[in-house]
């Protein structure tokens, strides 16, 4: 990372920090978490403007960025934020599978998510598949002609009721733990036998259910070779994980700045309680996690091109740390506030939910440590 991409990197979080700051308050945010919607769009089409979706999307992708620290840097901005818009579906787990799989003609999709004309849907997670990659159940079978026949089902699709078109990983061969036989899909949101189920999130915006009966796709929604998906689909799981690591650290920082300012001002026995002792070490104590959760943050960004094991061993690694630092600062935060922290009024008990539920999102801290474990010993064999 040479200085002028780090000094446009730097530029870029002020701007996005300074723009959500004054735009993207905690009461617009409540309000967009509210809506029918779950997110706006006409901000979507404001953060596109700024260029903070370009900035997620490599240069061959009619992007500026796309690499780990771009990643980092944004996502850090929006969890500072709690930004509700579809980043994470559309211009980083979508986009990076169709950027790594896609011939020329679905490539020129990401001209549209890039500019905010279009938002894409990731559809890979199944009820009961526990964060297992390779568990697909939903099949797709040839039917006449060069075509296929989609059937099956997906769960928890970010914005999916606003996708104009889903990335839907299905089964073309294989046993459903294979990782061999899986194949991607370019679905159209309003196909014949698409149905979609929104429902909210507790920690703001919205979700789909996606089912698909006999949904008819011609040869051209093959994203890539027939049974190679899930190559695609490590890759871009990992800039997920990376991006949902990035939105956690900035949810920290937000909720240690909140923290702080509030045993600053909150008194008791006529004196500020971060005068008391006790309060000054639980508080130092988590100054360091959130700095272990940085560095976390870093080591997986530096890796994101490395070869497969050293890659995917630092995200799982960074995921690991994120999940329990997270979790650990939603707590901490919460009682050093007391009961006023549990309020829906104040923004601490959001940013401590979001911290909580990001832990869950592509895979909780067991199932990484765990994949940390295996990857080493794959890796001394």
């Amino acid at each position: 990372m040479n200085f002028e991409h780090t000094e446009e990197r730097r530029m870029l979080a002020d701007s996005l920090n300074r723009f959500i700051a004054e735009q993207y308050g905690f009461e617009m945010r409540d309000r967009i978490a509210a809506s029918n919607e779950g997110y706006s769009r006409a901000m979507w089409q404001r953060f596109a403007e700024l260029g903070v979706i370009g900035a997620l999307l490599r240069e061959e992708d009619g992007g500026f960025g796309g690499g780990g620290f771009d990643i980092a840097v944004v996502f850090e901005a929006l969890g500072r934020g709690l930004v509700l818009e579809p980043f994470l579906g559309s211009a980083v787990l979508a986009a990076e599978a169709i950027s790594a799989a896609g011939n020329e003609e679905q490539k020129a999709r990401l001209a549209s998510i890039a500019d905010g004309s279009a938002i894409a849907g990731f559809a890979h997670d199944e009820p009961e598949t526990h964060y297992e990659l390779a568990r697909v159940r939903t099949r797709a079978e040839r039917s006449s002609g060069s075509g296929w026949m989609l059937n099956g089902a997906k769960a928890v699709v970010a914005q999916g009721e606003a996708a104009d078109w889903f990335v839907v990983s299905a089964r073309t061969a294989g046993a459903i733990d294979d990782e061999a036989g899986i194949s991607l899909f370019l679905v159209a949101r309003d196909a014949a036998g698409v149905q979609v189920a929104g429902t909210p999130t507790i920690d703001g915006g919205r979700v789909a259910e996606l089912t698909f009966k006999n949904v008819e796709l011609d040869a051209g929604a093959l994203l890539g070779e027939e049974g190679q998906g899930y190559a695609v689909l490590e890759r871009a799981l990992g800039r997920g994980v990376l991006a949902l690591c990035a939105e956690s650290l900035g949810a920290m920082e937000a909720a240690k700045a909140a923290t702080l300012d509030y045993l600053r001002t909150r008194k008791q026995f006529g004196v500020p309680i971060g005068s008391f002792q006790a309060l000054q070490h639980r508080m130092a104590d988590l100054l360091l996690e959130i700095e272990q959760a940085r560095s976390a943050v870093i080591n997986a960004a530096a890796a994101l091109e490395s070869d497969r094991i050293v890659r995917e061993r630092a995200l799982s690694a960074a995921k690991a740390s994120i999940g329990r630092i997270g979790t650990l600062v939603a707590e901490e935060c919460i009682q050093l506030h007391g009961g006023i922290g549990m309020t829906w009024e104040l923004p601490l008990a959001h940013y401590a939910k979001r911290l909580v539920m990001i832990d869950h999102q592509l895979g909780d801290e067991d199932h990484h440590l765990a994949r940390y474990i295996a990857l080493g010993r794959r890796q001394a064999a």
